[in-house]
């Protein structure tokens, strides 16, 4: 047969090797560029190393503590810290750092369900507000402008005044006084976004104002939601703390950081750990939550970025 060899006949026919155009990249998923570039944030990773050490303590709290929150122990009232109660123990002989570890978990409950609340809340009417204009956005910012009248923890005050005291009616205050902060945010995001070209070409092209919403700018604005979630969550803490210093938050008979302090103002002078150590969970804790903010706005906003 006209031009066989013995060399063809072996060697195998390899492809040619397929050569990457130059200067063309393989592109990240955007989730694995956020994580990354959050990995290499120190601040934002030691408030993200805070919160989770103060969740896991708030979750493994019966496990954790050494006594029951509400133990007593008559014959060790306001003793200083030992080998026995390593916070020492308050005026009813109950283990300090056993009310901190639940205590924690009334804080986080609080925190997490009214800055969900005012998300939603506020979300809607900004979103609402920006998108569609009008009557419907003179009204809503001008309610929102109401409730920033107020400072946030007279407002509260006063809502709890009217509602009574309980965890319940607590949640409820503090979500409705971190509302306007969600509606503004949501409101200028959503005014910047409705007038760039790719949510006039949708329109142009016949999407509805609800795929435009869903598809275009809710998801062009959850980075400074986020954002303001961890902002929130610090404030509403330190909101619950200050409400129930005040006797309208949480029960005497619960665990909490800002009861704690209330029932050890009497005698701080002369046994002053029982106000000293929940109040440095108040603090770690909103300290984690704003060092977690910082790290999440330096990732999220490009122009910090750059």
């Amino acid at each position: 047969m006209a031009g066989w060899t013995l060399e063809s006949a072996t060697e195998p026919r390899l492809p040619a090797p397929t050569v990457a155009a130059p200067g063309v990249a393989r592109t990240e998923q955007p989730w694995r560029a956020l994580l990354r570039r959050l990995l290499r944030n120190h601040i934002g990773m030691t408030g993200a190393v805070i919160v989770v050490i103060c969740v896991g303590v708030a979750v493994l709290a019966p496990i954790l503590a050494p006594y029951g929150p509400e133990e007593t122990h008559p014959n060790w009232r306001l003793y200083p810290p030992n080998e026995y109660f390593v916070f020492g123990t308050d005026e009813f002989g109950r283990d300090i750092l056993s009310r901190i570890m639940y205590g924690a978990q009334v804080s986080l409950e609080v925190g997490l369900i009214s800055v969900s609340l005012a998300l939603v809340a506020g979300g809607l009417s900004g979103l609402i507000a920006g998108f569609f204009g009008g009557w419907s956005d003179a009204v809503i910012m001008r309610c929102m402008d109401v409730l920033f009248a107020f400072p946030a923890i007279l407002l509260a005050i006063g809502i709890m005044a009217v509602l009574g005291t309980g965890i319940g009616n607590a949640i409820l205050a503090i979500g409705i006084v971190y509302a306007p902060a969600f509606a503004r945010l949501t409101r200028a995001s959503v005014l910047s976004l409705k007038q760039m070209e790719f949510v006039q070409s949708a329109r142009v092209l016949g999407s509805g104002d609800s795929r435009i919403l869903s598809r275009h700018v809710l998801p062009n604005i959850t980075a400074p939601l986020i954002v303001q979630i961890s902002f929130s969550l610090s404030t509403a803490i330190l909101t619950e703390a200050a409400l129930s210093f005040l006797g309208l938050g949480t029960p005497p008979s619960v665990a909490s950081w800002g009861s704690m302090l209330s029932a050890s103002r009497r005698f701080v002078e002369l046994d002053p750990w029982p106000a000293i150590f929940p109040g440095l969970a108040i603090m770690l804790l909103v300290l984690g939550f704003n060092l977690f903010g910082d790290g999440l706005r330096d990732v999220l906003d490009p122009r910090l970025r750059a």
